[in-house]
């Protein structure tokens, strides 16, 4: 016979009326739950039981039971609750027995762990296989250190190599340019439209302004022919042309000048014919002559 819990504590409602609980509870039908509430009222009533002090109070367990259970919304939720305590109890139990067997397992680990360091065979052949673990740690370092060593003057030359054909390529692409600031004075901006003509321009270095009568900047192209061909031309106003050299000539101790200028790219330009071209050509080579012995003095 069940006895009787506070209105606080889990109470069973199956088990109240001595029924089969959690699946073949939830599968029992009304009419079994009338029948066990009818056979377990009569045995349990107080009136049955006049000495019993307790016999009110599970009469009424009894009753709230079968009130319970009768409802259909609220045997619903009844069996859900029982159903998420049952699996929570199962859970919390797989875990008690995984834990207990893990402990197990560890402490029959470290049974055997001491057992074998009080084992003289097993101690010597430890040391010996941490003897050959640091002979084998030493050896490969050595190796390791004669392979860099072959490695690294090698690596060194093909390093600098490739530093110098990236220098050198970059280079070509670099122009000097310089102009006499008695005429037409240049900017960066004039100097980027005047040189885009021959290809992209990635960028232009206006020098410090600290002589008055020469101008001179440095002209990046984007590429190898765009600098050949801005070389090849005659490139700026006619009164103030821009003299325009390649950074490693420039750079060098024999710098050479040309004799003559090439014919200008400008269209424009074939229609200057007689004495007032040949005077401008006089001109820009006396100018060139002029930058030679400066260069020469220097």
């Amino acid at each position: 016979m069940a006895k009787a819990v506070d209105s606080e504590e889990f109470v069973d409602h199956y088990l109240m009326l001595c029924l089969p609980s959690g699946e073949k509870g939830s599968k029992l039908s009304l009419n079994q739950i009338e029948k066990a509430y009818r056979k377990q009222s009569l045995k349990r009533h107080p009136d049955k039981r006049p000495n019993d002090p307790d016999a009110t109070a599970d009469f009424q367990c009894l009753t709230i039971s079968y009130e319970t259970l009768r409802d259909i919304s609220s045997r619903a939720i009844f069996d859900s609750r029982l159903h998420s305590m049952r699996e929570k109890a199962f859970q919390a139990s797989f875990c008690y027995d995984k834990r207990r067997k893990l402990s197990f397992d560890l402490k029959e680990r470290e049974r055997a762990a001491a057992a074998s360091e009080l084992d003289p065979a097993s101690r010597k052949e430890k040391m010996v296989a941490a003897e050959l673990q640091q002979e084998l740690a030493a050896f490969q370092s050595r190796k390791a250190k004669k392979i860099g060593y072959a490695s690294t003057p090698l690596m060194s030359q093909q390093e600098k190599a490739k530093e110098n054909v990236g220098a050198s390529s970059d280079e070509k692409k670099v122009l000097k340019v310089s102009w006499e600031r008695d005429g037409r004075d240049y900017d960066a901006v004039q100097l980027t439209k005047l040189f885009e003509r021959f290809g992209r321009v990635e960028d232009v270095v206006i020098k410090s302004k600290k002589s008055k009568k020469k101008g001179s900047a440095i002209v990046v192209m984007s590429s190898k022919v765009a600098a050949v061909a801005a070389t090849q031309s005659m490139i700026g106003d006619i009164s103030n042309p821009l003299l325009v050299l390649p950074l490693q000539a420039s750079s060098s101790t024999s710098t050479k000048f040309p004799t003559r200028l090439p014919k200008p790219f400008d269209p424009k330009l074939n229609n200057i014919i007689g004495a007032g071209f040949q005077d401008y050509e006089a001109s820009v080579l006396k100018k060139l002559e002029k930058v030679k012995e400066k260069d020469r003095v220097s």
